[in-house]
């Protein structure tokens, strides 16, 4: 339907302008019609839908768009159809209303549990690493700071694939610099990861939605030793966990175990030796389910490992494959750990 198309997104605005004179911001509308436009169409699992009515509804908010939301589904479908004329039915139009609606109610929801702020940050790619031909770490600089807190996971999207969002979990804790590190694998199918794995540069801009609680962010009234395990890109938010009482250490001990195949599927092992060697409090065990080279003790999966190390009174959060996740919400409990020490990703933090 031309969601990407250029022409569009500023017939789009131009539309909106007319009807309603200043209500969305002209640089702005390219990234609000391609987001609505694809929660309209549908068809996103339920990480992306999410990622979508967050972005979305903090915008809503942000730009004080409720009151105008009939309005804006009409300049919507009436800039659809004009640029999907070829296909623009009275079959299709009929389709298309219900969808708007749909979309708008969907929308609406989301800006009453949306809090105050921005919708999105626009960020620059400063650096894209290859530890692996699947995984790529980048390094981002937002225009302006993005409010994140270890354990959050983020909407990403790229210019390239426009309207779709994708979540990801900083792997650093905030920083005097304000970059963000990102890790990402592209996964079969990946609309945005394929992207930011395979063809996003440095010098390249992105978009970063509103940080979302993932289920993994620490209690600050609490200093309860933690057993962190991860899974393979499901490293990053626990990294970014290590960094934040690296910050500001209270006497708590961390084990990190990190699950992967092999050695060199270890895509972070440099990152993590460092952390390592410069705090006696932390301890790294990798857990490799398929290396045989691997010392005794490191042969396993994740949370088969983790078990191992695993000591009364100590929290215990994972991230990582759906597999790993499931395990651990039936094996954790039968060993009679209380669910309130058990913190697992939310889905859309994978």
């Amino acid at each position: 339907m031309g969601f990407g198309r250029r022409p569009a997104t500023g017939d789009f605005w131009c539309t909106l302008e007319d009807r309603q004179p200043g209500l969305l911001p002209h640089r702005d509308a390219p990234l609000f019609f391609t987001a609505l436009g694809r929660l309209m169409v549908g068809g996103d699992d339920p990480a992306n839908r999410a990622a979508l009515l967050r972005v979305l509804g903090h915008a809503y908010r942000n730009f004080d768009l409720l009151p105008h939301a009939t309005t804006i589904g009409d300049a919507l479908l009436a800039t659809i159809a004009r640029h999907a004329h070829l296909l623009w039915t009275p079959q299709l139009a009929v389709v298309a209303k219900p969808a708007v609606r749909r979309a708008t109610h969907a929308v609406r929801r989301a800006a009453g549990q949306a809090g105050d702020g921005r919708a999105w940050w626009h960020v620059q790619v400063i650096g894209h690493d290859r530890p692996s031909p699947d995984i790529a770490i980048l390094t981002v600089r937002p225009w302006r700071r993005l409010p994140f807190q270890p354990g959050q996971a983020v909407p990403v999207c790229t210019p390239r694939r426009p309207g779709h969002w994708r979540w990801l979990s900083p792997a650093n804790a905030p920083r005097a610099d304000g970059t963000v590190e990102l890790h990402v694998r592209a996964v079969p199918g990946g609309t945005v990861s394929d992207h930011l794995v395979h063809r996003v540069r440095p010098g390249e801009l992105l978009w970063l939605g509103p940080p979302g609680d993932a289920g993994l962010r620490l209690d600050p009234a609490r200093a309860d030793d933690l057993l962190l395990v991860a899974g393979g890109t499901g490293l990053a938010p626990l990294r970014a966990l290590v960094e934040q009482v690296a910050t500001a250490p209270d006497g708590r001990r961390v084990t990190l175990i990190v699950g992967a195949r092999t050695f060199t599927d270890l895509y972070d092992a440099i990152a993590l030796d460092k952390l390592q060697c410069a705090h006696d409090w932390l301890t790294f065990v990798p857990a490799f389910s398929d290396d045989p080279c691997a010392e005794p003790a490191e042969q396993g999966d994740a949370l088969t490992i983790a078990l191992r190390h695993h000591e009364l009174g100590q929290e215990i959060y994972l991230c990582g494959p759906p597999a790993m996740l499931a395990g651990a919400r039936s094996r954790l409990p039968a060993l009679g750990i209380s669910a309130a020490r058990i913190h697992v990703a939310g889905s859309f933090a994978r």
